[in-house]
């Protein structure tokens, strides 16, 4: 309960948010999405500074480009763009994100709050 503050022993309490890789990389033909996802972002920021000191952590996943219905329309598309410009070039898949929201729901990451976990192969590394 919000108030409360964790005890030792108490199971750890987390809020994760998924996002997207777009709450850092501009997409020009998707502004809203985008715009979508980088509240996200600021929102577990701020529900970080509320929660952390009830023992509550909020995290943050942004995947980047992830086998999906959402993005079987396009796979084709994807497939050599993936290829150009991701640096572990293959599909996210959507156990990678569940591995990812597992490790940090399960307390695996104690003193880690308002963090941003890119599940995206790299995707979000600036490069000339």
């Amino acid at each position: 309960m919000v108030g409360e503050t964790r005890r030792p022993g108490d199971p750890p309490r987390s809020i994760v948010t998924i996002s997207s890789v777009n709450a850092l990389l501009a997409s020009p033909n998707r502004p809203e999405y985008c715009f979508s996802k980088t509240s996200l972002s600021m929102m577990t920021k701020m529900l970080a500074l509320r929660l952390a000191p009830h023992g509550i952590a909020t995290y943050e996943i942004r995947p980047g480009v992830i086998r999906t219905e959402m993005t079987r329309g396009v796979a084709d598309t994807y497939d050599s763009w993936i290829r150009a410009n991701v640096p572990e070039p293959r599909w996210g898949e959507p156990e990678d994100i569940g591995r990812a929201v597992a490790s940090l729901a399960s307390g695996a990451l104690p003193f880690t709050t308002g963090a941003a976990f890119h599940i995206d192969g790299g995707l979000h590394i600036p490069r000339m």
